[in-house]
């Protein structure tokens, strides 16, 4: 049995496609696996770290910006082309597997082409490009929130959830024990701010914009993500400006489940990824959505939370006066709290890899 994964350019869609992968070994141990991700992304370092092998296309997103730049991207899309079909040629799948992102749609157009079944995922609320261009030839789609239809065939839509890492809901420490194991104060009522593995400029300023706030609140401390980008710009301003003993501040959480754990609110970026691991937490969230992502999804993904009680929304724009004294006012609110809480776990899809996974190898028996 052979299958090929497609897709990437970010952790959120190569988190889902590793996830994917896993679940299928772990159902047929004997199957290969090979994907197809784009040249000088990330999946070309992230995929072979987890164990599985990977071709790189030459393909490059469509910049809108400045459309003059795209004969350069459409010579790319061609190259691509002309490639993913010498690789579906050789490897011979029988099903392929596409998880959004530039590469996913040169291969999965030449594994339609050539007669192979093709299954995509689609993490956000707002269907990308590519998945919307696929969607015609696949044989199943797989979604992680309702009223999907407006993008895709209703007849082929599976409700499954978005794969997140399992070792963020591993953790059996008690918000205590994670508190201490982080460094943190284990009684304080606990802020956890992250803007992704790379950082948020605007999240990172809105909190050393409200330091004199935060010392007003001695009784919570807040552990900050600034991503390596960032760190040492940040560190030298607090050091010059002095840091409250109540801001913990760090380049990058290894250990992310032991940080939720820790935490009795997030505050981050509304990235599909992040989203589902949030809700299958029950963790509340305040989001402020990426301004800077197609399409605007980030802010359709929190928009969906926030229409269901399940998380605040503070737009990009206002969050360096807005965000800290929207959430140091919700940290103190232990009622809404509870309630956000119980609002996001109503919304968690669990097993998702699983249910995925076992959508793929029915595509085999039934090809």
């Amino acid at each position: 049995m052979k299958i090929i994964v497609s897709g990437g350019g970010t952790g959120g869609h190569i988190f889902p496609a590793i996830s994917i992968a896993d679940a299928v070994r772990a159902i047929a141990p004997d199957c290969e696996v090979l994907f197809v991700g784009a040249q000088g992304r990330m999946e070309m370092q992230r995929v072979p770290a987890a164990g599985y092998a990977i071709k790189g296309l030459p393909v490059m997103g469509f910049d809108r910006r400045r459309p003059w730049r795209n004969i350069r991207v459409l010579w790319k899309l061609w190259q691509s082309t002309r490639m993913a079909r010498q690789i579906v040629r050789n490897f011979q799948p029988d099903v392929a597997v596409g998880v959004g992102g530039y590469a996913s749609g040169p291969t999965l157009r030449e594994a339609a082409r050539q007669g192979i079944p093709i299954l995509i995922q689609e993490q956000n609320s707002y269907a990308g490009v590519t998945n919307k261009l696929l969607a015609k030839d696949a044989t199943c789609i797989c979604t992680a929130y309702e009223g999907m239809e407006r993008f895709f065939p209703a007849d082929r839509i599976v409700l499954t959830g978005n794969p997140v890492r399992q070792s963020v809901l591993a953790s059996q420490l008690t918000p205590r024990e994670a508190r201490t194991e982080l460094g943190l104060d284990s009684d304080k009522r606990t802020i956890l701010v992250v803007g992704g593995s790379l950082g948020a400029r605007t999240i990172n300023e809105s909190i050393l914009g409200s330091i004199a706030l935060l010392k007003e609140h001695s009784d919570m401390q807040i552990l900050l993500q600034t991503g390596g980008y960032y760190y040492d710009e940040i560190r030298a301003r607090l050091e010059r400006e002095g840091c409250p003993d109540n801001l913990k501040v760090t380049a990058f959480i290894s250990d992310m489940g032991t940080a939720y754990r820790a935490a009795d609110i997030v505050v981050g970026r509304a990235g599909a990824g992040s989203i589902s691991e949030f809700c299958l937490l029950g963790l509340p969230v305040v989001l402020v959505p990426s301004p800077n992502v197609a399409e605007n999804h980030q802010m359709r993904n929190a928009e969906a939370l926030a229409q269901r009680g399940a998380a605040v929304i503070v737009e990009d724009s206002r969050a360096r006066q807005e965000l800290m004294p929207t959430v140091l006012a919700l940290a103190d609110d232990e009622a809404q709290l509870r309630t956000m809480s119980e609002n996001i776990l109503k919304m968690a899809l669990p097993n998702s890899a699983e249910k995925i996974a076992e959508l793929v190898l029915g595509l085999v028996r039934t090809s």
